[in-house]
């Protein structure tokens, strides 16, 4: 009897500054291995390679100089370690497609050079995102190659939420928000309704907190105004991204201090937000050094209070809340942060138990809560799994 092969997936999912990966059974998407690079283009760059049960199968730190040698330096480990897995698809996260492309489709040449048109769209991720799919095509040539569009999640925004008001010439270029975190929107809709819940009929927002911040108003299960618009740069204040300026704040730094593109960019993007005020980006350890430092405690408290407004601005695109939910790295695992941007909220309907909020238990609400608030860990690259394996199967029934 011939020996069975089974076939896999793997899901790569590239960052501002990290590479994450997992490898998955294909047809019931059950992880194998999962891990990142953490840094990339820093002298402590780490590799981390974990097994699907947390156990640690490989650690490197060094000097990563960019994605490529990150991905090349999995690659040879997975090639080297695991040879006989057959990749049979290789699903690839990207932040941006541009208007004509936001929903799940076969990475071809020709969405390749379509897509580079659109990188001014997301100048700090689709350079990076585009180059690791033709590195990982150069090592997998027979795995079929997905891109899982960020953006597809909000596609059926209405036009009054999603259009600027700016002359058409502009929306036909493209101008128009788009909404980002998308993967780990979907995921979360998908656990809810896993649950049995009446996710159609209720009104909800989800919080994806984390280094890149927002929110998304889902109601009837589709999203009708999120946080971020054209770039993820907008909307809540975050770790090193500013969130919403006037648009007075561009006009008088490009006219008071003569920047180009690039440097408003790069201070918008990298150096703005909790590193501006605070000097660190990093929640946790703001968190620690509050007590003592009064520009941590500045900073915690502009997130905190960028996050409420926010949530009371959705809750009127929605017309009321049913649900509230937390997710990301800040909102699933800091009790803190979530009660300080619920505290207050009563009047929405908001009650939060203090006890199993420190619990990180799955429901924080208390029982006489109307709106309950629900902690939900995402995964983009199961989603992202899910999202291949689906486009696969339906392609090859028809």
């Amino acid at each position: 009897m011939a020996n069975f092969i089974e076939n896999y997936t793997l899901c790569i999912n590239c960052g501002s500054s990290s590479l994450k990966f997992s490898l998955y059974k294909a047809a019931t998407c059950t992880l194998k291995l999962s891990g990142q690079v953490d840094r990339i283009g820093q002298e402590n760059a780490a590799l981390k390679i974990d097994d699907h049960a947390g156990r640690l199968l490989n650690s490197k730190t060094g000097h990563f100089p960019d994605f490529k040698a990150s991905a090349t330096e999995f690659i040879n480990w997975l090639k080297t370690n695991n040879p006989h897995y057959n990749i049979q698809a290789i699903g690839h996260r990207l932040v941006q497609g541009g208007p004509k492309h936001r929903q799940p489709e076969i990475i071809t040449p020709e969405l390749l050079d379509d897509l580079q048109q659109y990188i001014y769209l997301a100048p700090n991720h689709l350079p990076d995102e585009l180059n690791t799919i033709k590195t990982f095509g150069s090592a997998y040539p027979e795995a079929t190659p997905v891109a899982c569009f960020d953006t597809a999640f909000h596609r059926h925004m209405p036009d009054f939420a999603k259009n600027y008001p700016l002359p058409p010439q502009y929306l036909k270029k493209g101008l128009f928000k788009y909404g980002f975190h998308g993967l780990s929107y979907g995921f979360i809709m998908q656990q809810l309704a896993a649950q049995h819940l009446p996710i159609d009929e209720q009104k909800i927002i989800i919080c994806h907190l984390g280094n890149g911040s927002s929110m998304a108003a889902v109601k009837k299960g589709i999203s009708v105004d999120t946080t971020m618009g054209i770039s993820p740069i907008g909307g809540l204040v975050m770790a090193t991204r500013s969130g919403d300026l006037d648009p007075g704040v561009l006009l008088f730094l490009l006219k008071q201090y003569h920047m180009n593109p690039e440097e408003l960019d790069d201070l918008l993007s990298k150096h703005s937000g909790l590193k501006a005020i605070a000097g660190n980006s990093d929640v946790q350890e703001l968190l620690k050094a509050e007590p003592d430092d009064k520009s941590a405690e500045t900073a915690l408290k502009v997130f905190c209070y960028s996050a409420k407004k926010h949530i009371g601005s959705l809750a009127a695109a929605l017309q009321g809340l049913d649900m509230l939910v937390f997710t990301g790295g800040i909102g699933e695992n800091s009790a803190t942060i979530r009660a300080r941007i619920c505290l207050g909220l009563d009047f929405m309907g908001i009650d939060l138990d203090g006890q199993k909020n420190a619990k990180n238990e799955t429901i924080i609400s208390k029982i006489t809560s109307r709106v309950t608030v629900r902690v939900i860990k995402t995964n983009e690259e199961l989603m992202m799994a899910m999202i291949t394996r689906d486009l696969l199967n339906s392609l090859n029934k028809q």
